[in-house]
């Protein structure tokens, strides 16, 4: 036994019905060697990767319509990595990390289970560097920006590894740090689209729920 529980969930995406291994419940904890620990993931932490949140959900309706063609996408904080297999599902050249331990073996367990290939993933933690990461045409995320601090180590990862012209798309449920990251990255010359919008089979789920979509491109930087 892993030291956790967890079960199998069906959500519908677009036209698409995705199988995904989550964590029993919110209550799951296991980190025998003290890993999760050592990263600063506390025990109240542990379990939040694991879940099948609604601004997760929102994130890949998103992803499902979003035009991806061409484009070099990074998700962080990827958790079960619903986004990153809708867009693994479209063709998208995407790249998926987190900080958990355990992210990089749910990911690949849910890529099978909908009988994908294998999401490239990186453990990425925000205020380390990843000197062969490269550049990305957009970088996504949901509901990101629990705590105070996020949004400035977010502009950092948005400074670290956007190209110049780029996207980044962000899944909130209405949390007040998102101001500071609009603050932020406009000063990286970011412009901000918000959009507010519910999931499309359950529309009274989110209802705070907001796409933040911010673009940049060079003209705007001469």
């Amino acid at each position: 036994m892993p030291g956790y529980s967890t079960r199998i969930v069906t959500v519908q995406v677009g036209d698409h019905a995705y199988r995904l291994r989550v964590l029993g419940d919110l209550q799951q904890f296991a980190d025998p060697d003290g890993h999760g620990a050592s990263l600063g993931i506390s025990s109240a932490q542990w379990s939040l990767f694991g879940q099948l949140w609604p601004s997760g959900r929102l994130l890949a309706q998103t992803m499902a319509r979003a035009d991806v063609a061409g484009k070099r996408i990074l998700e962080t904080g990827c958790g079960i990595g619903l986004s990153s297999l809708v867009l693994q599902r479209r063709g998208a050249i995407v790249v998926a990390s987190d900080i958990h331990p355990l992210t990089e073996g749910f990911l690949a367990y849910n890529a099978a289970l909908n009988a994908l290939d294998a999401v490239p993933y990186r453990q990425m933690r925000w205020d380390v560097a990843l000197t062969t990461l490269g550049r990305f045409d957009m970088i996504i995320a949901s509901d990101v920006l629990y705590e105070r601090a996020h949004a400035a180590l977010l502009a950092d990862v948005v400074e670290r590894y956007a190209q110049p012209d780029a996207e980044v798309v962000i899944s909130d449920p209405g949390r007040g740090n998102s101001a500071a990251l609009s603050r932020l990255l406009e000063a990286q010359g970011f412009t901000l689209h918000e959009s507010r919008a519910g999931i499309d089979d359950e529309a009274g789920v989110l209802p705070r729920g907001r796409v933040l979509h911010y673009t940049r491109t060079i003209g705007r930087l001469q």
